[in-house]
């Protein structure tokens, strides 16, 4: 069954303030701004976020929604590669795509996640979607079949992020694959030894 209307709309605007703050930063965000991106009449984001934690909120939540969608999508075709090689794939494609095609995305969590030292709320939320965020990751492992510990599994996340940033927030280029993969291949190694220590 197809979402509502209403919850259409409510994704549409959040997919907009997502794209209002890595575009335009934290300070680009209003209500007026979401309603231009959108193509709506001026209003409406008022209408569904009543004021500016609410709507940062639903942007924090959107944003790990769609970084979630790509984890499921991201999915490789079978194979016999040891559960190392296999999360160095998994985790170069996703840093790769993240980094490139929705590099919009991840500058504006990290505006999300700026905002939230001064905001105890928005703080809150994002300590939910993190925590929230490790056990769909945990599970994810499970249902690829990989034998991570909810222990790695916290650690890549922490170094995948720390890796993420770099990539998100350099100079624009031509980032390949290619690029990716020592990074990611650093990542699984690093975070699944020092999980074990």
């Amino acid at each position: 069954m197809p979402p509502s209307p209403n919850l259409q709309r409510r994704r549409a605007l959040a997919d907009a303030a997502v794209e209002v703050l890595g575009t335009s930063g934290i300070h680009g965000l209003s209500h007026r701004a979401v309603d231009v991106r959108a193509g709506l009449p001026p209003g409406t984001t008022s209408n569904y976020f009543r004021n500016r934690d609410a709507l940062l909120e639903a942007a924090a939540r959107r944003a790990m929604e769609l970084h979630q969608a790509d984890m499921v999508a991201a999915r490789e075709p079978g194979g016999a590669a040891a559960d190392r090689e296999r999360l160095i794939e998994l985790i170069a494609v996703s840093l790769h795509r993240a980094a490139t095609e929705h590099r919009v995305r991840y500058l504006a969590i990290y505006e999300l996640t700026m905002e939230s030292t001064r905001r105890p709320a928005l703080r809150g939320v994002l300590a939910g979607i993190a925590g929230g965020a490790l056990d769909f990751t945990v599970e994810h492992h499970r249902d690829l079949d990989l034998s991570t510990t909810r222990e790695q599994v916290g650690m890549l996340i922490t170094l995948y992020g720390g890796t993420l940033f770099t990539l998100v927030t350099a100079p624009e280029r031509a980032l390949t694959l290619e690029d990716v993969r020592p990074l990611a291949r650093a990542v699984v190694i690093g975070g699944t030894a020092a999980a074990e220590a």
